[in-house]
């Protein structure tokens, strides 16, 4: 079966910057899951499934805008400490995880106060140019309960 909308797909991926320098591997976990043509990956990465069969492997760069997106200067904000979600010693420059009216969000501590933090609401990756080298280990037709909820469900994808 070909990747196409509705599909689900199971992959690992491994991304690094343009200058090589990896940020991310997928091998050490299982493979991840998710439904195809709903928006739910970045759109560059989506846009190079399309087509591709179980078994396939193949290298994609995703510019910014079909990424992460541009770094938008003056993204800085003062929130209450109580929202960031990582726990333990906070220091300048972590990416942590804020949670937000739009869900949970990651971003870059800027200052640390005693009731709140400063941070950059950019994604950390915003800006960036990346390198992804993919294999894909299997695609199968959604259940109706994936396609009810909008994403796939198992070891990879959203568990309930």
């Amino acid at each position: 079966m070909n990747i196409q909308s509705n599909a689900v797909v199971s992959f690992h991926y491994r991304m690094s910057d343009i200058e090589g320098n990896e940020l991310e591997d997928s091998h050490s976990s299982d493979p991840i899951l998710y439904l195809h043509g709903k928006r739910s990956m970045l759109p560059g990465l989506e846009e190079a499934f399309e087509g591709k069969a179980a078994g396939d492997a193949f290298e994609v760069i995703v510019p910014p805008e079909k990424g992460y997106g541009e770094r938008t200067e003056d993204s800085t904000q003062r929130v209450p400490k109580k929202h960031v979600l990582t726990k333990g010693r906070l220091a300048p420059g972590m990416t942590v995880q804020l949670n937000t009216d739009k869900g949970v969000r990651e971003v870059v501590l800027l200052k640390i106060g005693l009731k709140s933090v400063d941070v950059d609401s950019n994604h950390p990756l915003a800006g960036k140019t990346l390198n992804f080298s993919v294999e894909i280990v299997d695609v199968r037709e959604a259940t109706a309960t994936e396609l009810a909820h909008g994403h796939a469900h198992g070891a990879g994808g959203h568990q309930h």
